[in-house]
Formats: C-alpha cells, sequence, structure tokens
C-alpha cells in the first residue's frame, strides 16, 4: 500500500494545482506577509524569500517523501499566476485520512478560489487516492475560511476549546499571540453528493500524475 502522495497537477476549469516550484518564491513571499495570513496563521512574520525557498525546496519534498502531506501552488490557468497554497498534513494512510488547510493571496480573494481549489483536491483524494476522511480546522473567528468549509460540504463536528493561538497586532506594530477556539469540520465521500455541481459542470477536474 503507497504511502506517499505522487507528484500531482490537478485541473479546474480556472485553476491548475501543482507542486510549488522556485520560481513561485517572489509570489509565495509577499503572499505569506498579508495581515490576514499573519493573523490566522503560524506563518513567520516577515515572511522572507530565504523562507519561501527552503519551503519549497527542503520542507515540501519532505513532507511528501516522509509521506505527511502535500503541498499544492493554486495558480490561474490562464495566467499561471500564483494564487494560494492548499496543504495536505498530519496525513494517516491507514485510516486513509488527512488534514487540509489553505491560504489565498489578497488579491485573489472573493473569486471562490479557496473553495474551488479545496474541493478539487477533496475529489482527487477521495476519487484517486481512497481516501476515507478529510480534516480541517478554523479558528472561531476566521469567517472567511469556515465559509469555504461550508461551501465544500464539510460537517461541523465541533469545538476545541482554547486550542488554536491566532495574531493581534499590537499598538507598536509587532505581533502578540492571543488563544481562541478550534472549530473541527470533516469531510467524508459522501458528503461531496451534490456539492459543487457549478465547479463540476464543466467536465470535473483532472488530474495529472508524476507532473514535473
Amino acid at each position: 500500500m503507497t504511502s506517499t502522495f505522487p507528484n500531482i497537477s490537478i485541473s479546474t476549469e480556472r485553476l491548475v494545482l501543482r507542486p510549488l516550484d522556485e520560481d513561485d518564491v517572489p509570489a509565495l513571499a509577499e503572499m505569506m506577509n498579508d495581515e490576514q495570513v499573519g493573523a490566522w496563521t503560524d506563518v513567520p512574520q516577515p515572511y522572507t524569500e530565504d523562507r519561501a525557498r527552503r519551503w519549497i525546496t527542503e520542507y515540501a519534498p519532505a513532507q511528501r517523501t516522509a509521506g505527511r502531506g502535500l503541498d499544492l501552488a493554486v495558480t490561474e490557468f490562464l495566467t499561471q499566476r500564483l494564487v494560494g497554497i492548499v496543504q495536505l498534513d498530519k496525513t494517516n494512510w491507514h485510516i486513509r485520512s488527512t488534514e487540509i488547510s489553505y491560504v489565498i493571496a489578497p488579491w485573489a480573494r472573493g473569486e471562490g478560489y479557496a473553495s474551488e481549489a479545496a474541493l478539487a483536491t477533496a475529489q482527487w483524494l477521495f476519487g484517486d487516492q481512497k481516501f476515507e476522511r478529510i480534516e480541517l480546522r478554523t479558528a472561531a473567528d476566521n469567517t472567511a475560511s469556515q465559509q469555504v468549509a461550508q461551501k465544500i460540504g464539510c460537517i461541523s463536528e465541533g469545538v476545541l476549546r482554547n486550542a488554536c493561538i491566532a495574531h493581534v497586532r499590537t499598538e507598536d506594530g509587532t505581533w502578540t499571540d492571543v488563544r481562541t477556539d478550534f472549530i473541527v469540520w470533516s469531510l467524508l465521500p459522501e458528503d461531496l453528493d451534490g456539492v459543487g455541481e457549478e465547479l463540476a459542470d464543466t467536465g470535473g477536474f483532472t488530474s495529472f500524475s508524476d507532473w514535473n
């Protein structure tokens, strides 16, 4: 039984999800320096191009090779511009379960890219990879991420109280930690029935293995 994800490209009507490439370094660093990313993730701030390069050349390949997860660049089909990231992490190959997260660049928000990318990834996981569960955790006040979870058919399973650390700006411009709750969501194969018909009506999502 496989215990690693393949190099993969997943296509939708508007997007291509593919492995991160060194050409993504400037756009990735710019995206990760956004205020919302700083508030809702543990990404170091400021986020330098050196960090982005290490993520692309060291961290992401190591995650995939070890079977822990998969990091995919989300790009516009027409322009090839980087619009976001989809990450799979904490993968359990015995129970075929993984945790998904996503980040969308500020200029690309409001276009439905997060839900389109997450749904395409879920369909690939359940279809090609035979996974049985996807988990998603959102900070209690991160309504945008919660809307994506609901849009792709996730079911809220409960709250992990005081389990999340978010970040806020102080008066001197630095970041400080604040504790909040995690909302836990899950997605099972049957939850996708009837979900995303508008996205899939164009012929569905296609995937290409051994992406180079």
